[in-house]
């Protein structure tokens, strides 16, 4: 069975709308995990406008699964992240004008960049991974930059507006995958995965874990964030 890691920014955007000290995005992570997370995931962003430097702190004190921290392959971010020490960072494109990555990074422009940062928080004993877009190139590039796992995005596929734009898209994915997992990476699977869209992976054994924040906590305000996440992983079993 496939795993879930429940990402909790968007507990931190509620929270930057009204400038306030709630929802804390902590003890959501809390909660993710009593419902049975395998691991909770934040992204820090340089301008830090949804989760603080704080946030990543207590998580990395409180968190009992893994700890994943997405962030940009910047010099200020390599030194949080060899600071924090979490389990797992997630190299991730960063624009200020989007709530969440609209695409995977691009290997092919900043490969070297993305190599050298790689090599530096592997060299300190964290595991990296990349979020990259289903395209085969890609993969392979995230192989050669000596990455531990790929996360391929599967937003083009949640976002479809037509059954044949979905279709193909769902089959880059499964091709993604399969050549991810062949060349030994550990792989996973997000970007607007919700409770509808994660039944399509069914009898894809190729893909470790999912990371779902979005419609998580969406559902979270309505049923609560234990149920929430005890529903998102009972659909993944049934995969």
């Amino acid at each position: 069975m496939a795993g879930l890691a429940v990402k909790v920014d968007q507990v931190a955007v509620m929270r930057a709308v009204r400038k306030s000290q709630f929802p804390d995005p902590v003890t959501a992570a809390a909660l993710a995990e009593v419902a049975g997370a395998d691991g909770i995931t934040v992204h820090l962003r340089q301008d830090r406008r949804h989760i603080k430097d704080r946030d990543v702190r207590i998580l990395r004190s409180i968190v009992q699964s893994k700890l994943v921290l997405e962030m940009n392959s910047t010099s200020e971010m390599v030194g949080v992240a060899l600071d924090i020490k979490p389990d797992l960072v997630t190299l991730v494109p960063e624009k200020r004008e989007e709530s969440s990555a609209d695409g995977g990074l691009d290997l092919i422009v900043h490969r070297d960049d993305i190599t050298e940062t790689v090599a530096t928080l592997q060299n300190s004993g964290i595991p990296v991974g990349l979020l990259v877009d289903p395209e085969l190139e890609q993969i392979k590039l995230a192989h050669k930059c000596n990455a531990t796992m790929v996360e391929i995005h599967t937003g083009t596929y949640c976002d479809a507006k037509t059954a044949q734009t979905r279709h193909q898209a769902f089959l880059n994915i499964v091709d993604a995958v399969k050549l991810a997992h062949k060349l030994k990476l550990s792989v996973k699977a997000g970007r607007g995965l919700c409770y509808k869209t994660i039944k399509a992976f069914k009898g894809i054994p190729e893909i470790d874990e999912f990371s779902i924040g979005h419609s998580i906590v969406s559902r979270s305000i309505l049923s609560g964030m234990q149920q929430a996440v005890e529903e998102m992983i009972r659909l993944i079993g049934a995969l």
